[in-house]
């Protein structure tokens, strides 16, 4: 086992926190904050660690066999990190966001012990080595998520934690029985770049192709796939900070960090290419992508018309890797990252509109730049990113996607994405211009002062803004997602 401690210390520095937190006293606000953060800055540390290690071609590896046919594979590369980096940076932001937005409300260290284990099993799914593994990962994420969507206990949010439980399980039945169809042919194998599924395209091709769309499927439901997407805008009755998590940071991020892994590293995007498959992932993103956008066109309720936002813009990661090609790829696997800082952005946004000023339908906006300015400028900035608008981390993407299109003479998708452009900036900007250039009513009044709460809620929102348009201005920084992607991709179109 190759430097595996470290990889037990990335899951335990959420994992135990939340087993401490769960047993202190409800109370114990600032004991309960301070192991929060300690974990979150802890996390943050160890993937760092990892990172250097991987760019100086350390192997990160444990493997426990539970049978001879049966092994948990705990194993880091460039496309682990990249999801594990997003979810440990957002994380802290979502931390800071929660403790000022459930200040002094009830059942703190229920949340904040659910939401840390919600954490280690998004992370766990990014260091998961082979498909068993990342399946225990993958149910131990809904067992968690179930538990935030219901925190208030409404009847709103317990029929939404219902139809969310029926999705995800219908999900995970699809996803164990591929798996274990997989499995009885190939045996126990691990994930690797380029896929280990090649060498039996001459023997058994229709079983390959019916489990890769049982595998599609069962993480579909997660990455919200048309029409697999009912769970994702009921869950708005969940708190901002659940919703900004499932939306940006766990679980639509997994489900389309688990198609990644489908196609990359089980079956090969040859491979994938050659049974013709990539055409269905191709066909469920376009369909996705402009049903997300026509609907959020319809909406007025702030967090369901981000909601269905979502659904369109998770699918440009689905494109990406259905375009086959370099630049498709680039632009996919990038927007992993870009989606989720810009979404989270967003719902930061919405929960701070609704705290302050109780807020939550889109005619209610009207001036509110004027009294809440900062969270004004925040929302604007993700939303110009949602749209695609330069120098925005969302430009970038949809840049190297529209690139991917053309070099593979998918004219037709570009003008997918333009038509969808067009759609974002239809059910944003109008947003935008209620912010800044209507007159607010006269109840609306600015705020004299950040007290603690309103801080904790304005600064990570500000925070990752910065990160938004950081992410596009600096994409040629070593430090940036584009870098790391380019890296990636080269290793995977090298073979």
């Amino acid at each position: 086992m190759e430097n595996s401690t470290i990889l037990f210390l990335l899951l335990a520095s959420s994992a135990l926190p939340a087993v401490i937190i769960f047993l202190l006293p409800e109370k114990s606000t600032a004991l309960r904050n301070s192991i929060n953060l300690l974990g979150v800055f802890s996390k943050i540390f160890f993937v760092a660690y990892l990172i250097d290690g991987v760019i100086n071609n350390e192997l990160f590896y444990y493997k426990f066999a539970f049978t001879p046919e049966v092994s948990l594979v705990l194993k880091v590369d460039h496309l682990s990190l990249l999801f594990a980096t997003l979810s440990s940076i957002l994380w802290l932001f979502t931390t800071i966001y929660a403790i000022g937005y459930f200040h002094k409300t009830k059942n703190q260290s229920r949340f904040f012990g659910f939401f840390s284990l919600c954490i280690t099993a998004t992370v766990g799914i990014s260091i998961a080595g082979n498909l068993f593994t990342f399946f225990i990962f993958y149910e131990l994420l809904t067992l968690t998520t179930f538990v935030l969507m219901l925190h208030t206990q409404t009847a709103q949010a317990k029929k939404a934690t219902i139809i969310y439980l029926t999705y995800t399980i219908f999900g995970g039945l699809l996803f164990l029985v591929g798996l274990v169809i997989l499995h009885s042919i190939s045996g126990d194998m691990e994930f690797v770049s380029g896929g280990y599924l090649g060498d039996l395209k001459n023997t058994l091709p229709f079983y390959l192709e019916t489990i890769f769309i049982l595998l599609f499927i069962g993480v579909g439901v997660k990455a919200a796939i048309f029409p697999l997407h009912r769970w994702l805008p009921s869950a708005m009755a969940a708190p901002a900070p659940v919703s900004a998590l499932l939306h940006a940071v766990a679980v639509v991020k997994a489900g389309a960090f688990g198609i990644i892994r489908i196609v990359y590293d089980i079956y090969g995007v040859e491979f994938t290419n050659s049974l013709g498959l990539l055409w269905i992932v191709l066909g469920v993103a376009v369909v996705t992508i402009l049903y997300g956008s026509i609907m959020a066109l319809r909406q007025t309720d702030i967090k369901k018309r981000l909601a269905y936002s979502t659904i369109s813009q998770v699918s440009y990661i689905l494109l990406g890797v259905a375009l086959f090609g370099p630049l498709g790829t680039i632009g996919g696997m990038i927007h992993l990252v870009h989606q989720g800082v810009m979404k989270i952005t967003l719902f930061f946004c919405a929960g701070a509109f609704a705290k302050n000023y109780k807020i939550k339908k889109i005619k209610q906006l009207n001036g509110l730049g004027k009294v809440m300015p900062l969270g004004a400028v925040a929302f604007t900035i993700g939303a110009f990113g949602m749209i695609g608008i330069p120098p925005t981390a969302g430009f970038l993407s949809k840049w190297y996607l529209g690139m991917g299109a053309y070099e593979n003479g998918f004219l037709s998708i570009l003008g997918v994405l333009a038509l969808s452009s067009l759609l974002n900036a239809a059910y944003f900007l109008p947003m935008v211009y209620r912010i800044w250039f209507l007159s607010p009513p006269l109840s609306l009044k600015p705020q004299k002062k950040l007290n603690y709460r309103n801080t904790l809620l304005i600064l990570p929102p500000l925070l990752s803004a910065l990160l938004t348009l950081y992410l596009g201005i600096f994409a040629l920084n070593d430090y940036s997602a584009l870098q790391w992607v380019n890296t990636l991709v080269q290793m995977e179109y090298s073979r």
